[in-house]
């Protein structure tokens, strides 16, 4: 797992990409027209996946971006331990431990033990993002 590499003029909104060592969503892309002596610029607002927080960053429109790759996985939560969770992915049968923060703020109250999640990995973080329900 790591990422990819496309060019800045490419990025729209709902694509995503790495910023500051960050994976993010794009939220916005402004493009400006070259100058007389310029080269065209792209200006990329973006939220981070795993920390929520707003970037921006303004690039040449054919630099070469990093472009996040993102698992999307499913896994069972085994035990709620106050701040921490236990999970199972539901397809490597792996067993790991992430902290309650790392679940989707609108999700935290429905983690119950027996749950199925969807999580996202990348650049070596994971996060819950939905929790489907007993599974």
């Amino acid at each position: 797992m790591g990422v990819t590499h496309g060019s800045a003029g490419d990025l729209k909104k709902g694509s995503y990409v790495v910023i500051d060592g960050e994976p993010c969503v794009v939220l916005s892309v402004a493009k400006s027209k070259p100058g007389k002596h310029g080269a065209a610029k792209v200006r990329v607002e973006a939220r981070g996946l795993f920390d929520g927080t707003r970037r921006s960053k303004i690039f040449p429109a054919d630099a070469d971006v990093e472009i996040p790759i993102i698992s999307k996985r499913s896994a069972q939560v085994l035990a709620v331990m106050g701040d921490t969770i236990q999970l199972m992915d539901l397809e490597t049968y792996e067993t790991f431990e992430l902290p309650m923060s790392a679940v989707d703020e609108e999700e935290r109250s429905k983690v119950e033990s027996g749950a199925e999640v969807e999580y996202w990995e990348a650049l070596g973080k994971k996060k819950v993002m939905k929790v489907k329900g007993p599974s």
